[in-house]
């Protein structure tokens, strides 16, 4: 009788769980963050170093901008329209590329920082926040290069006495503008990609689970399945 209800007992009670399949579970869900995020700071790196690069050539246009203003003798015999010109066009190089350097500065700076020390799934608004500002950044960098070209052009116009000279200056730096904007065209176009073939390091749970197969519930025998807890991991991880 005592071996009857011992064995009936054992039959009942729930049979512990394995802790080591407990922390396998764990350290593969660990291991997985581990390498979506190493993924996704290949993206952060990516925009770092595109930031450093912009800021750097930004401060060199911004410091002969400056120069212009501060190191060039205005004649005072010129024209008070041509002079108003050339210092308002010189400003807005300087401002231009002063806004790039802020900028970029700035993302180089707080972008990376938010990622390292931000919370739980920072990594993604990290990247994305650097990816949409580094935009501004680069228009910024642009418009201040053409104004810096109208700088040079209006202060032929300043230095040099006869109108021949002027005008050949002129017609120099412009058609230097012209195949600016025809080169960085054309290497525009060929490296151009399309946005809806972009690719990101984020993932989705729709991805894994049409990579790996159907989603299952808990409880069903299915080997080789990806289960609802892994999808939601992944979901979690892009949050």
């Amino acid at each position: 009788i005592h071996s009857y209800a011992a064995l009936c007992l054992s039959r009942r009670a729930p049979a512990p769980a394995d802790p080591m399949l407990y922390a396998d579970k764990r350290a593969l869900e660990t291991n997985l963050k581990v390498n979506l995020l190493a993924i996704r700071e290949k993206e952060l790196n990516y925009y770092t170093q595109n930031c450093q690069a912009v800021g750097t050539q930004a401060a060199l246009l911004a410091g002969f901008a400056y120069s212009g203003l501060t190191q060039v003798a205005i004649p005072h015999d010129r024209a008070y329209a041509l002079r108003i010109a050339y210092l308002l066009v010189t400003t807005t190089a300087m401002c231009f590329e002063l806004i790039a350097v802020l900028n970029t500065t700035l993302l180089s700076m707080m972008g990376p920082g938010l990622a390292l020390r931000g919370p739980d799934g920072s990594m993604h608004p990290a990247v994305d926040g650097m990816m949409t500002e580094y935009r501004t950044a680069y228009y910024c960098f642009v418009l201040g290069l053409v104004f810096f070209h109208f700088s040079a052009a209006l202060f032929s116009w300043l230095i040099y006495v006869h109108w021949s000279v002027s005008t050949m200056v002129t017609l120099c730096i412009c058609g230097s503008l012209l195949l600016l904007t025809r080169y960085a065209k054309r290497v525009y176009l060929r490296f151009r990609l399309p946005a809806e073939m972009v690719i990101t390091g984020a993932f989705e749970a729709s991805d894994v689970a049409a990579a790996a197969g159907p989603v299952v519930q808990r409880g069903d025998a299915a080997s080789g399945y990806v289960s609802r807890e892994q999808a939601q991991l992944i979901a979690s991880s892009n949050q």
